[in-house]
């Protein structure tokens, strides 16, 4: 699998349909950052349980969070909009955990730099959404490739510009046997590409 490519943290999400997991990727640039201790969490506990059909809108995304006991209260307090009514979240749909509905990607945005503050991945059961991945270590940033979860974070190092981050880590999980399983990751620098993290930056592990 080639690199992804690295993306400035100032680009503006160019949002477009979810394609279910054919062709690049379904949603908009990576713009975040990698920092020790990070962690991610993927399992299928149920966690929200407001019902919706179709597809979120942004406001229903933001009260899916907020009605959400797994959602950090840090992101829960950067949910009020931004300008107008919209939340500051980025929403996609698509075929994540093969499931009969889609499934909802969920980026919540800091409203300054449009950073990801927090990503999050629900799946519809049963008539209710159910928290099934989630990355609150800012910044961060999920989307869908191909059927499986991208999460991307851009690593600043001292004296970087936010719109010139040093390198780029992207790490890929695929939904295996009701949880989502890291496959595959990569660290990109500005002409340099490794397989894998560097030693001193721990890969995020996802855990029930």
């Amino acid at each position: 699998m080639t690199a992804v490519a690295v993306l400035a943290a100032l680009a503006l999400f160019v949002s477009a349909c979810a394609t279910g997991g054919t062709g690049t990727r379904d949603e908009g640039p990576a713009h975040v950052e990698s920092s020790a201790g990070s962690e991610m969490a993927a399992g299928a506990a149920p966690s929200a349980t407001a019902s919706y059909s179709g597809k979120l809108t942004k406001a229903e995304a933001a009260q899916l969070l907020k009605d959400d006991p797994s959602v950090s209260a840090e992101v829960k307090n950067d949910l009020q909009p931004c300008t107008g009514d919209d939340p500051p979240v980025d929403v996609t749909s698509g075929n994540l955990t093969g499931g009969a509905a889609r499934d909802v990607v969920v980026n919540v945005l800091t409203c300054g730099d449009i950073i990801g503050i927090g990503a999050y991945v629900y799946r519809l059961q049963d008539g209710a959404y159910e928290n099934v991945f989630k990355a609150e270590e800012p910044p961060v940033y999920a989307q869908i490739d191909r059927g499986d979860l991208v999460v991307d974070k851009q690593v600043y190092e001292k004296g970087d510009a936010v719109a010139a981050p040093s390198g780029e880590y992207v790490f890929i999980y695929h939904w295996t046997q009701g949880r989502f399983v890291k496959r595959w990751d990569q660290y990109s620098e500005y002409g340099k590409t490794s397989d894998g993290p560097a030693e001193d930056t721990p890969t995020p592990v996802p855990t029930t």
